[in-house]
């Protein structure tokens, strides 16, 4: 899932088939020729990936994929290692062939895609500049921290790092969709102001928490010495970042309050913000923000500003320009020398459990896609994605559409009324594959070929600039959320819209020559996957135009709620690590969103040939494929460190779970495996959850 204060995205993870075309209308002519299925099909299912050892109806992850986890170990440069991984190492591959050749030689045309793209790559390869440089880029940040008198230059401070790319401490803030005016942008306050990746991380005392935050102040020190500071100052530092840093994750709502999209809906008159934080005149504040006449705010959290607000006034003027310093240490220690990119590494080790950092040029390749993602996502679609591939796409998609059509006006739950408000909204759904049709051009953003630190700030100046600058402006609805290489997919609420990445749609998710049992088993799930987000616990509080108002009856609301409490049950008795769970509250608009994508992409596999047949292919029938593609999709394993980081901050499931739990509320799998009473895995008919 991918949320910020301006507008939430939820994201989920990806399927497609060849028979798609003779159920949508494809002519014979615009067909891409059929392969020789003879010749590759085992590639797909393998059973040698497979433990044909365990019953399927006892554990079906170790089944479909558990000689492949045992005979593919964690690369040490990774936390997790699975489909998604491998695919997103492919992707580094190519794009690391285009970023090689657009930055050789530089003499570009100043501001082309090409001299930008090529010269940031070349900025962040210049390990020498960079060494040279030392902390050099930030030093002029720091000595303002340090001219600091009083609370109102700390607040001035916050604001400017904010506003100037430098970090965002304190509070998080920028323009987006109002959720009940889809189409207006409006200027949204939401939490912030800690560096740990969940507010556990600072609340709870078990072992494992109590390592990470060892890890965090060994980090605080080291940076802090690395400018210069005492090691008995820089220690005494570390206590007071973490003290205040405590008390702000106090004050913050938990991620699972945080999906209540009308918990977070609070839309109040600046001057009634302005009552609830005495200490922060925002009409002051404004003008340095670059935001003028804005009279109406949406704030998420008021008690966390109120809290904020009292721990202000509390905390000493001194101890808030130490914060403000770890602000600027932290928000850019990744584009200094390597005694600060290796200290910031060593802390996100105690984390994840990686062993090693990932090659220099990877990281920056990341770097690029994540900043300029639709500057290189020309070069990158430009080589490796084809228009055959977005139109089987686009007709897959409706494919799937029409069967989750069905499969609603199907439903025994829900009334009539209900039902023709979500047909409505099925049939709003607006489709976005493969790449934007209107590029972001970046119009204004300067990369020069030997600022590495100059180029980061700049891109996120630029990024603040063009984010406040749409205020007062219609919704642009044709922007992205990601960038064409990004190995994902999403559904976003506000725009009624589902967006698969060019770089989602190949192996194992999607491939030409697969046959549809595959294709429908991986691309086919994550296009239903996101199709049920529209209707998960919190996409279904959005109505056909992307307006959070509540469209259903009352007695359905409580039949759907009743429905969503079991698959809460079920995921939290899925036991992680050590003793943790999964958060089946957290999880659950994911877990939702991969029973109802399972069901309705085997739904619309059913329809095509190959669903309709028993012919087996390397000894499966077409329906153990599907199953067997779903579970190869998800195949993956991941380090301890890593699990228990996740349970706290990850919507998604972990993936064994992913796996198994969608298929023992299916009674097609039951009835593909031979899953019987006594085995594992089996829940009676009655005790199987059915939603979408």
């Amino acid at each position: 899932m991918k949320q910020n204060i301006k507008n939430f995205m939820l994201m989920g993870m990806l399927c497609l088939s060849s028979a798609a075309f003779a159920q949508v209308g494809i002519k014979t002519k615009d067909k891409p020729k059929a392969p020789d299925l003879s010749l590759n099909l085992k590639k797909y299912i393998d059973p040698a990936n497979m433990d044909l050892a365990v019953k399927p109806g006892d554990d079906f992850f170790e089944y479909a994929d558990g000689n492949w986890v045992k005979n593919n170990a964690i690369p040490a440069k990774e936390t997790r290692w699975g489909s998604f991984s491998i695919l997103h190492q492919e992707n580094t591959d190519r794009l690391l062939g285009i970023l090689n050749n657009v930055s050789k030689t530089g003499g570009q045309p100043k501001g082309s895609l090409k001299q930008r793209v090529g010269d940031l790559y070349a900025s962040g390869m210049d390990s020498l500049a960079i060494e040279q440089r030392g902390y050099d880029p930030i030093k002029p940040d720091l000595e303002r921290v340090t001219k600091i008198t009083d609370l109102d230059g700390v607040i001035k401070e916050a604001v400017y790092e904010r506003s100037n790319g430098v970090g965002s401490p304190l509070f998080g803030f920028g323009v987006g969709q109002d959720s009940k005016h889809p189409n207006v942008n409006i200027l949204s306050f939401g939490q912030g102001g800690t560096s740990l990746p969940d507010r556990d991380n600072y609340l709870k005392s078990d072992e494992r928490t109590k390592k990470i935050q060892a890890a965090y102040k060994r980090y605080i020190i080291t940076l802090f010495k690395l400018t210069g500071t005492s090691d008995a100052e820089a220690a005494k530092n570390a206590e007071t970042i973490f003290t205040i840093e405590t008390a702000i994750a106090k004050a913050q709502l938990s991620r699972v309050a945080m999906r209540d999209p009308n918990k977070t809906y609070n839309k109040l008159s600046v001057n009634d913000f302005g009552k609830i934080t005495p200490h922060l005149n925002w009409a002051q504040l404004m003008p340095l923000m670059k935001i003028n006449g804005q009279d109406t705010v949406i704030v998420s959290a008021p008690d966390y500003y109120k809290a904020l607000d009292a721990q202000l006034a509390a905390t000493p003027v001194t101890d808030w320009k130490v914060y403000l310093q770890w602000n600027v240490l932290k928000g850019s220690a990744s584009a200094l020398s390597s005694p600060f990119v290796n200290a910031s590494f060593n802390f996100s080790s105690a984390l994840s459990g990686q062993k090693v950092q990932a090659p220099r040029d990877e990281r920056i390749s990341g770097l690029v896609d994540g900043s300029l993602g639709e500057l290189l996502g020309q070069l990158y679609v430009e080589k490796y994605f084809t228009p055959a591939a977005k139109q089987y796409m686009a007709n897959l998609v409706n494919n799937l559409k029409v069967t989750l059509g069905e499969r609603i006006q199907n439903l025994t739950w829900m009334s009539a009324e209900t039902k023709a408000r979500a047909l409505k909204k099925l049939a709003a759904f607006t489709v976005k594959i493969g790449y934007p049709d209107k590029w972001q051009a970046y119009d204004g953003l300067v990369i020069e070929r030997g600022d590495y630190a100059g180029n980061l700030r700049r891109i996120a100046q630029w990024r603040y600039n063009y984010n406040v600058s749409q205020l007062g402006k219609p919704v642009d609805k044709t922007r992205w959320g990601m960038s064409p290489p990004t190995v994902n997919a999403y559904y976003s609420p506000t725009n009624n819209e589902i967006v698969f990445p060019a770089g989602i749609l190949q192996f194992p998710f999607f491939d030409f020559g697969a046959d549809d049992a595959v294709n429908y088993g991986g691309i086919g799930a994550v296009i239903g996957h996101e199709m049920t987000h529209g209707f998960d616990d919190q996409g279904r509080q959005y109505d056909a135009d992307g307006t959070l108002r509540d469209w259903w009856t009352k007695d359905d609301a409580d039949k759907f709620k009743s429905r969503a409490d079991q698959v809460v049950a079920q995921y939290k008795g899925f036991t992680v690590v050590d003793t943790i769970h999964v958060n089946g509250k957290l999880t659950l608009g994911e877990n939702l969103a991969d029973l109802g994508g399972l069901n309705v992409a085997y739904a619309a596999f059913k329809k095509t040939k190959e669903g309709k047949s028993d012919k087996k292919i390397d000894g499966f029938t077409p329906d153990q494929r599907f199953f067997l593609s779903w579970a190869q999709v998800w195949r993956s394993s991941q380090r301890p460190e890593a699990a228990a980081q996740r349970i706290l901050t990850d919507p998604h499931s972990p993936e064994q779970y992913r796996t198994i739990a969608p298929l023992t509320n299916i009674d097609a799998w039951y009835k593909a495996f031979k899953v019987k009473p006594g085995d594992k895995l089996y829940k009676k008919p009655e005790d199987r959850t059915r939603v979408w």
